[in-house]
């Protein structure tokens, strides 16, 4: 492997956040603080977007209130272990995060390359907020969390219970605790890197 200057993240830190990291579906009756959710936001929030325009927004469900207002919209194999996840994370795209760029990119007219154009609105703000996404997976795992991420949910349900003013609209869903070790699954196969990858 080539060598730089830069620090490396190695040994345990890989196996948190990749090697040893799983999908959990079971939880261990053992709350997640507001700090706790504090500070794997403010990890995340440093990870890099296009244009810096950080679409991502973040609903904590953190009561069984709040939760069974997401039930409905659940297809019935998420139910048991979203009402189980000490937090559910709805993980959204604000479509108007360009209105943030004056702000967050100052450095030339950035909200201009969107007011008008719902179809660059759509792209930038989807691609970009799974990636935000994956970051807060990542900082929650370095922080000592489990995480479920999921699909398997009607949007539309949500949006229309969560997000009734439609500015953000749901993307996908992160239960999050401390997950139940002994009922993991077996890992499932990941393709190899040359059934994934090309080098050209």
């Amino acid at each position: 492997m080539e060598t730089t200057d830069r620090k490396r993240v190695e040994g345990e830190a890989l196996d948190v956040l990749f090697r040893e990291a799983r999908t959990h579906s079971a939880w261990l009756s053992r709350p997640v603080s507001e700090e706790v959710l504090h500070a794997a936001y403010d990890l995340a929030r440093l990870a890099p977007t296009s244009a810096n325009t950080s679409p991502a927004r973040f609903a904590f469900l953190t009561t069984s209130a709040a939760k069974e207002r997401l039930v409905p919209a659940l297809m019935p194999g998420n139910v048991e272990k979203t009402r189980s996840a000490p937090v559910t994370v709805i993980v959204a795209q604000d479509m108007e995060f360009y209105e943030q760029l004056p702000r967050l990119f100052p450095f030339v007219d950035a909200r201009s390359w969107f007011v008008g154009n719902p179809g660059m609105i759509a792209d930038t703000a989807a691609r970009n907020s799974s990636l935000q996404g994956a970051y807060f997976i990542l900082a929650a795992r370095a922080l000592g969390l489990d995480c479920g991420p999921m699909s398997g949910f009607d949007p539309e349900k949500v949006n229309a219970e969560f997000f009734p003013d439609g500015k953000w609209r749901a993307n996908f869903l992160i239960n999050l605790g401390y997950g139940d070790h002994a009922q993991l699954y077996p890992r499932a196969p990941r393709l190899e890197f040359d059934e994934a990858c090309r080098v050209l």
